[in-house]
């Protein structure tokens, strides 16, 4: 991983733990596979568990020629698509992750969007914000309200799940859509399997938490922002090449869509994108995911699963590399 996450992700008490479960040297931090220094080949050719966050180079073959002994990779963060590698998977080597970990503010994030994008807080703190005076509410905001509202959520992730779950105490209706949940499965979750145009359709706020895949590349292009109901929102807190940005950004100029964007495309759009000023969009930089005090609880589920191994225990968050390509 890089210095930078090291220090932002591993506190003191969590390396200490990490010291009483493992021999490990908290002050080497590899960034690079290939360097030829002496004490870097030595620590990996005895490695025999690699601890990677943000930053860890590509783990190939190169690498791994160097790492013979080599068993397992603990990822103290999200997806892993950057690097691991085919050469992994065709070595057996079991991989994990702190993705369930990550999951929990991005669907917290998502909790408090949906919540406030339906009492049309945005709305309410700009016309009380412009005019100064006493808002009529019941002349403005006359059918704002959760209560029997629709909510759809795109993508049973983990993410997705999680909304679900944080959604049950109050009076919504969800609907789900995701190619590869069944019935069974979205009862147990609480949820009534929609396809996705009709999940548009019905939606008083659709909550994107899909994967970034080719099959999802403009999943919300023109012709399905069409189908949303007036007034309602689109939450991405997932990529922003699901959302076609042009066309969103014609429908919230109208008016006709609100927005809550955690994710776009490009990342950072550019200065002049009228997204940043609309009084309907909510715009944010990418804090969803663990933030500040957040990044240890990534730590800690890491350093969880390194003691499951060390205890000879399998890991709780295994990456399955059959259903890696079509999760994130």
């Amino acid at each position: 991983m890089s210095p930078e996450t090291k220090d932002a992700v591993f506190g003191r008490d969590a390396l200490s733990r990490l010291e009483e479960i493992a021999e490990v040297d908290p002050s080497l931090v590899v960034t690079d596979f290939s360097r030829g220094d002496k004490d870097l080949r030595q620590h990996l050719y005895e490695a025999e568990v690699l601890l990677t966050g943000w930053g860890c180079p590509p783990v190939d073959d190169a690498a791994l020629h160097r790492m013979p002994h080599l068993k397992a990779v603990v990822h103290a963060a999200g997806t892993v698509k950057h690097h691991i590698t085919e050469a992994c998977w065709q070595r057996g080597i079991e991989v994990t992750t702190a993705a369930a970990a990550n999951a929990l503010p991005v669907a917290e994030y998502t909790l408090a969007a949906i919540l406030f994008a339906n009492k049309r807080v945005l709305d309410g703190a700009h016309a009380y914000r412009t005019t100064r005076r006493r808002v009529s509410l019941l002349s403005l905001f006359p059918d704002v309200g959760n209560y029997r509202r629709t909510v759809g959520l795109v993508g049973a992730s983990r993410i997705g799940r999680r909304v679900a779950e944080l959604l049950k105490p109050f009076d919504l209706q969800v609907l789900m859509y995701d190619p590869y949940l069944g019935e069974d499965e979205a009862r147990t979750l609480g949820v009534e399997l929609s396809e996705l145009d009709a999940l548009a359709i019905r939606s008083d706020i659709v909550s994107l938490h899909a994967p970034e895949i080719p099959a999802t590349r403009g999943l919300f292009d023109a012709a399905r922002l069409a189908l949303m109901p007036d007034g309602a929102t689109l939450i991405n807190t997932a990529r922003g090449s699901l959302v076609d940005t042009e066309a969103l950004t014609k429908e919230a100029r109208s008016g006709r869509l609100h927005a809550v964007l955690d994710h776009t495309e490009p990342e950072v759009l550019p200065a002049e994108s009228p997204l940043y000023e609309l009084p309907n969009v909510l715009l944010t930089p990418h804090l969803a995911g663990s933030i500040g005090g957040e990044l240890h609880r990534l730590a800690d589920a890491a350093i969880d699963e390194i003691q499951l191994y060390a205890a000879g225990l399998p890991f709780r968050h295994r990456v399955d590399p059959a259903t890696l390509a079509h999760s994130a």
